[in-house]
């Protein structure tokens, strides 16, 4: 197993009255750990970021940035990080099941044209933002695997690293952010991990394709789970197959070229069939597991954890980048006023409104990922059938069925209670159909069950996340602190 180690440590001995600029690398290492690298520089505090591997990656995921997420982009200053690249603009979704399909479009109107989703080689994407970093006055960038926390009388101190060249090394700084990814062996004296891995997604890149809606994300209802396409490229098509639970054909035996080609391929467009089955007898394909795991942080002085090593949801809706970089945004508004990071317990406890402050965001996207997961995926219950059908149909209706649930996605509206409103007229929509013109008491039967389906998916979830936090953030005391006065 490959684990990546990474700690990024700012030290107050140097201070100019400047503007804070945050620099955040958001990066994939295998099986999906997102690796978050951030540094704040050009206020004159120095910054050390010790990364596990400085060379490109190159991963299946990371790839999709939704239109909220390149608004935190803009925000940060780093819209430039998605030229030269060859990143491809992406102005919404094409949802296709049983041989229909629907267009569901980004509502971008009241922004610049500028403004919507970017796909791109995630390595790529990457190698920009660590030279953005690296290019920062006051930022030591070090190849190098954190293996442990320095801790003293509660509070972290630095880490200890080991080097590329094998020396074993400790850094000291007033405070350290955290971020080594789902692999995470940082995160138990942070947080309370509890992670689930529903599902496992495999990899193949189709080439010299058009796909049926250019400049779209395609998602395929089928079964047993979703499929889905978007242009990484001006010549390539990422596809992500998503296989339930934990364990996937054989790669090495052909299993799992049998599977996409008997099971997988009759489902997709007839557009991409070609391409898609000569992707896979080019035989690149790669698996990794999905994972979700709700944010339990443990507050404690001198250090904070960020990134999927704190927080991580399914990645069908490609939401993950945006959650970083809204994250990364409130961090950087809450450090921007202190001038001393000295004091560890007062500071710990001023940034424990970093958790309820990024909810509206993070918790709409990651209860939405988790939600229309289950809702995607097929089922032999009649009432989970008829709750996906209703789901497509709502989307659609057009107008605000489909721009509500879009913008939600997008990360366009992070507003809680409009997504569980949207989710449950999906829910009533659909026992409606059941119920018009005649209801029996079959239809009436199912229409109960898919109601309980519905509460038994997103109820769930929504207590993982936190409800007051989710729905009543100014009723936690958290949200009104203000930063220590400096010394």
């Amino acid at each position: 197993m490959i684990m990546c180690n990474f700690s990024i440590i700012f030290d107050n001995s140097i201070l100019f009255d400047k503007n804070i600029v945050t620099i955040l690398v958001e990066s994939y290492i295998k099986f999906n750990s997102k690796l978050i690298i951030w540094s704040k520089a050009q206020d004159g505090r120095r910054v050390h970021v010790i990364e596990r591997d400085l060379s490109e990656p190159d991963r299946i995921v990371g790839e999709l940035l939704q239109p909220g997420g390149y608004l935190k982009l803009i925000e940060l200053g780093l819209e430039d990080c998605v030229e030269e690249i060859d990143a491809q603009q992406v102005f919404g979704y094409a949802l296709f099941k049983d041989g229909k399909r629907t267009r569901l479009s980004y509502p971008l109107e009241n922004f610049h044209s500028d403004v919507s989703g970017r796909s791109f080689h995630n390595g790529r994407f990457i190698q920009r933002m660590r030279e953005k970093a690296a290019s920062l006055p006051n930022v030591r960038l070090e190849q190098g695997v954190v293996t442990s926390l320095l801790e003293e009388k509660g509070t972290i101190r630095g880490v200890q690293y080991k080097t590329k060249d094998g020396r074993e090394l400790t850094a000291f700084a007033p405070l350290t952010i955290v971020c080594d990814g789902c692999f995470s062996n940082l995160r138990r004296s942070l947080c309370n991990p509890q992670v689930d891995v529903p599902s496992c997604f495999v990899g193949l890149v189709l080439e010299n394709c058009h796909l049926p809606y250019a400049n779209h994300g395609h998602v395929i209802l089928a079964d047993p789970s979703p499929i889905l396409f978007y242009p990484i490229s001006s010549t390539e098509i990422r596809c992500l197959v998503d296989v339930p639970g934990q364990k996937v054909p054989s790669i090495a035996n052909g299993e799992m070229a049998n599977y996409l080609k008997t099971v997988v391929a009759p489902q997709v467009p007839p557009e991409i069939y070609d391409s898609f089955v000569a992707a896979v007898d080019k035989g690149n394909i790669r698996t990794m597991p999905n994972r979700s795991m709700p944010a339990s942080p443990y507050p404690t002085p001198g250090a904070l954890l960020m990134g999927d090593a704190f927080n991580m949801r399914h990645p069908l809706t490609g939401g993950g980048m945006t959650v970083a970089l809204s994250d990364i945004v409130v961090l950087r508004d809450l450090l921007k006023p202190l001038r001393d990071l000295n004091d560890a317990p007062t500071l710990c406890k001023y940034l424990e409104s970093f958790y309820t402050l990024r909810k509206p965001v993070a918790s709409t996207i990651n209860t939405l990922a988790g939600a229309l997961y289950k809702v995607f995926c097929a089922s032999p219950d009649q009432a989970r059938k008829e709750m996906r059908q209703a789901c497509f149909d709502y989307l659609s209706l057009g107008g605000v069925f489909s721009t509500g649930p879009i913008s939600l996605l997008s990360g366009l509206n992070p507003r809680p209670l409009s997504l569980v409103l949207h989710f449950f007229a999906v829910a009533i929509y659909g026992v409606g159909r059941l119920l018009l013109p005649f209801p029996s008491p079959k239809r009436i039967w199912i229409g109960a069950r898919l109601i309980s389906g519905a509460s038994g998916i997103i109820f769930p979830i929504i207590k993982a996340e936190g409800v007051r936090q989710m729905f009543f953030p100014a009723t936690v005391p958290a949200y009104y602190r203000r930063a220590p006065p400096a010394n």
